[in-house]
Formats: structure tokens, C-alpha cells, sequence
């Protein structure tokens, strides 16, 4: 567990003509499973096929085809599951969710309703060092996606593309418990990245393959402390309008933010909120209706006849929980209590599991901290700059290891290390036989040190003079020593050596 201490962080508050408002906000995410098959089909999930190469006839709706459900989709949900600290059901149901649309064969989708796989869970979110907020999961259910209409190849015709359809989908449900902006998106980001780790979906929100739902209503200060109180009596909450497939975190907050100065303005001239779906148009950023609660659809749930409950056993859930991952929030108290770095660098290193991974190779045997500040600062900072990941980075965990180790024996001082790091970085090989090959060791010979401090102390009798008035001045030629022996001196025998003649 994460033996850290926590604060909340204070709900957003918007000030209006009467007074201020706060923000409530939910969201559903829609997470595609990490499957090489779709959820009752054999049909591939590859993402940038060719239109319509990937349909299987389940998928297409052929008559008398039936659907068989993937056992690996149901294990990736029950491991999101546990992962969240949810609940599992052992027994769900899949249910028919009926709407017409062009890019859904079927005419129904087939999802869960009344009994979802799991039940409640939580997220926390943090919001900076020592505050964070636990949202509540609500459920998570499995699903099938839908296909693409394309809009936009010619003027009078649409396209649909039937790839998608019947691709898993979890749909993770939240509590109303988010309350800002910069919160919802930290709870997407968080979202992510846990399944990432987890390895149940790849997160990628340009591919579709993460998007969200996000409900926002307004109520006034000590309205949602009611909502608690009154057992999650809605009410409190004010109606909520739906901003619909979201696929950006930056969008996410413009959208949040404009939707509910909307309705604090509606509500402040005397009108009311419609609950309806929105969306939000980026270029004009403002969110527009799409369809209001009386153009809702009624889906007409039913338990799916072609597929009975779905039943596990516990001793499988529990085999699935022996398997998972250090997630994230452990990761980092781990790092923090085991290598002795900071909060801030535990979190940037335990943010994604691959990045998590190479600090540990780096870090194994070695002082954790300055291997924290190498990866952090020197690898991360440069990988950034380039746009690369960890997996492609042109300095591996050994070679890094091996700059921090020639710092380590004093072979080279911090300066030297980061040309070495470049070289590394362009050129590649051993860090150990460049700075043989390139004559890059460290001057630790007292003798040759002293040699050309007392160069620069000759030269310089004006500087002499104001730096013992002004101690601090030594600094200058402790840098003239350095700039000298092309920063190969050891900085510490430099500056011990010049305060010694300078006599400060």
C-alpha cells in the first residue's frame, strides 16, 4: 500500500452574479482490451487496416451466426478490475442494448447492464505532491464497439467502415466525485496509465482506443457534501448534460469549462439546465447539443438468448490476482523508500512501467538517487527534446549505469560526464574505453592542480586582492582553473586548493 499522507484538494469554484458555483463531473470511459481477437469473435483488432478487412460474419450480423464470447477479454476485465481494487462478479449477464444505427449490423449492441462484470472500485488522483482525491468507481462492464461512419470521402454519400465493430470494449464508469477540470483530466491520465500497467488496454486516445464520456452539472458550496451525506442523493447535483467522446485531456478541461460557465449563466438568469448529450467543437471552443432527453433513445435492455451468464469461479480471479503487476501508487513509495528520491522524481519515473523498468537497471547496485537525477533530468530531458520513448533510447540502462559508475570512482567529474553523455548518446560504445580513448579521466594529481591554480594566481594579482576582501569571489578562479585544464580537474581539490592559497 502507499504509505503516503494525503489532503483533498478544494473543488473548482466559479464566481457568478449571484454567487459561487462548483463543479461536479463524471465520466464514463470507453478502454479498448488489449486483444488480438474481438469480444465474440475471431475477427482482428489490428488498428489501420484496410476498410472493412477485419469482419468476421458474427461481426457483419449473418444470419444464423452466433456469437462466442473470448475468455482472454473477460480475464483482461476482471484484471482492470482488481487492479482498481474492484469487486468481482462471479456471475454477469450480457444484455441486448437496441438502437439503430448504420455502422451497427446487428441493430442492437451487446452489452452488460443490471450486472456488469465488476462492481465497485476506486481510483486515487493525485494532484501534486501530498494531495489527492479518491474517485469512486462505480462499475465496469464489457462490451462490443460499433463500427465508423465516415462523412467526409464524398458529398453525397457516407461510408461506413465495419472494422471496429465487435471490438471489446470496458466501459469504466465513475462515481460524481470529480470536481474540476484539472481533475477529470488527472483521473483520465491516472485511468491510463493503470492500464497501461496492467497491460488491459493500450491507451492510445488517437487511435479510439481510449475515449471518454464526461457528465457536468453545477450546484452551489455544501450542495455535494449533501449529495454524501443523503446517501448520493442526485438531486443535490443539479442536471447534468453529457459532453460526449471525448478523446483529448487538454479538451477535456476547455470543455468542462465552458459547459459549466454555460449553465451557471442559464441558471443565473432564471432559466434551467436540459439534460442532454453535447459535444464540444474545438475550433470554436464551446460545447453544441447533440440530442436531448426527449430524443433519448429507449434501448429496450434484454438479456442476450444467445449467450447464457457468464460464470467464474473465485480460485481463477484469485489465480489472475497473483499475476498482476506493481501498479503505479506502490511503485513510487517503493521508490521513495528504497532509493531515497524525492516524491516528485518517484512519480515521474513510476508514471509509465517501461520508464519504471530502466530506472531500476540503472539504479541496481548504485547510489538511487543520482541515478534518479541521471534518468530524470539528463535521459528523460533529452528523450523528450527528441520525441523518443524509453524503449528506443539511443543510451541503454548499462551505459547509463556505467556514466554514473565513472562519476562514482571520481574517473570524471559532472561536467565531463555530460559531454560523455552526448558522445554516448551519437556515437554509442562502452562509456569506460571513450573516456580512456579520449583522455577524458579526471585530473586527481594535487600536484598539476596546484600547478595551475598558482598560474592563475599569478596573473591575476587585482582578482587576488578583491577576493580576500570579498571571499566569495574565489569562485572565479576556481572557474578559470577548471576552463584551464578543459574541466578535468576535480572540482573539490580545485576549490580546496584556491581557498588555501587565496587564504579565505
Amino acid at each position: 500500500m502507499l504509505d503516503l499522507t494525503f489532503s483533498e484538494p478544494a473543488p473548482k469554484v466559479m464566481q457568478g452574479a449571484t454567487g459561487p458555483w462548483e463543479l461536479v463531473i463524471g465520466m464514463e470511459v470507453h478502454a479498448q482490451v488489449s486483444s488480438t481477437a474481438k469480444l465474440f469473435s475471431g475477427g482482428s483488432t489490428d488498428f489501420g487496416s484496410e476498410p472493412n478487412s477485419n469482419v468476421a460474419l458474427v461481426d457483419a450480423a449473418m444470419p444464423g451466426m452466433l456469437p462466442v464470447i473470448n475468455e482472454f477479454c473477460v480475464e483482461q476485465a476482471v484484471r482492470t478490475g482488481l487492479g482498481l481494487k474492484a469487486e468481482i462478479n462471479l456471475r454477469s449477464v450480457f444484455d441486448r442494448k437496441n438502437y439503430f444505427y448504420p455502422d451497427l449490423p446487428q441493430g442492437y449492441q451487446i452489452s452488460q447492464f443490471k450486472y456488469p462484470i465488476v462492481g465497485e472500485g476506486e481510483v486515487l488522483v493525485d494532484m501534486e505532491p501530498g494531495v489527492a482525491r479518491t474517485v469512486r468507481v462505480e462499475r465496469i462492464h464489457l462490451e462490443q464497439d460499433a463500427g465508423k461512419s465516415i462523412h467526409d470521402m464524398d458529398p453525397t454519400m457516407s461510408f461506413v467502415d465495419l472494422n471496429r465493430t465487435g471490438v471489446a470494449l470496458m466501459e469504466i464508469v465513475s462515481r460524481p466525485d470529480i470536481r474540476g477540470p484539472e481533475e477529470a483530466a488527472e483521473y483520465l491520465r491516472k485511468l491510463r496509465q493503470l492500464l497501461r500497467y496492467l497491460g488491459t488496454c493500450d491507451g492510445n486516445m488517437q487511435e479510439g482506443s481510449m475515449r471518454a464520456d464526461v457528465n457536468v452539472s453545477v450546484c452551489r458550496p455544501g450542495d455535494y457534501e449533501a449529495f454524501r451525506e443523503g446517501g448520493d442523493d442526485f438531486s443535490k447535483l443539479g442536471t447534468r448534460c453529457e459532453l460526449k467522446n471525448m478523446n483529448s485531456m487538454r479538451f477535456i478541461q476547455q470543455a468542462i469549462n465552458f459547459e459549466a460557465r454555460r449553465q451557471i449563466d442559464i441558471l443565473e438568469d432564471g432559466g434551467s439546465i436540459d439534460q442532454e448529450t453535447r459535444l464540444y467543437d474545438p475550433n470554436k471552443g464551446e460545447t453544441r447539443s447533440m440530442r436531448s432527453k426527449e430524443e433519448a433513445h429507449d434501448y429496450r435492455y434484454f438479456p442476450d438468448p444467445d449467450l447464457l451468464p457468464l460464470e467464474i469461479e473465485q480460485a481463477w480471479v484469485d489465480d489472475i490476482a497473483a499475476t498482476l503487476p506493481e501498479l503505479p501508487d506502490e511503485k513510487r513509495a517503493r521508490f521513495m523508500s528504497d532509493y531515497g528520491v524525492t516524491e516528485y522524481d518517484a512519480s515521474v519515473l513510476a508514471a509509465d512501467r517501461a520508464d519504471a523498468d530502466f530506472f531500476e537497471q540503472v539504479a541496481k547496485g548504485r547510489d538511487g538517487k543520482a541515478s534518479a537525477n541521471w534518468v530524470v533530468n539528463e535521459l528523460f530531458g533529452r528523450l523528450n527534446k527528441e520525441g523518443l520513448g524509453v524503449e528506443t533510447s539511443p543510451v541503454s540502462a548499462e551505459q547509463l549505469g556505467g556514466i554514473i559508475d565513472l562519476i562514482g570512482k571520481g574517473d570524471i567529474s559532472g561536467k565531463i560526464a555530460k559531454e560523455l553523455f552526448e558522445i554516448v548518446w551519437t556515437e554509442g560504445g562502452n562509456p569506460a574505453e571513450i573516456v580512456e580513448a579520449r583522455d577524458m579521466k579526471q585530473v586527481t594529481d594535487t600536484g598539476a592542480i596546484e600547478a595551475a591554480v598558482d598560474e592563475i594566481i599569478a596573473a591575476n594579482p587585482e582578482k587576488v586582492a578583491q577576493a580576500q576582501a570579498k571571499p566569495s569571489m574565489a569562485g572565479w578562479f576556481v572557474g578559470q582553473v577548471m576552463k584551464a585544464t578543459g574541466g578535468k580537474a576535480n572540482p573539490q581539490a580545485v576549490q580546496q586548493l584556491v581557498k588555501q592559497k587565496l587564504g579565505v
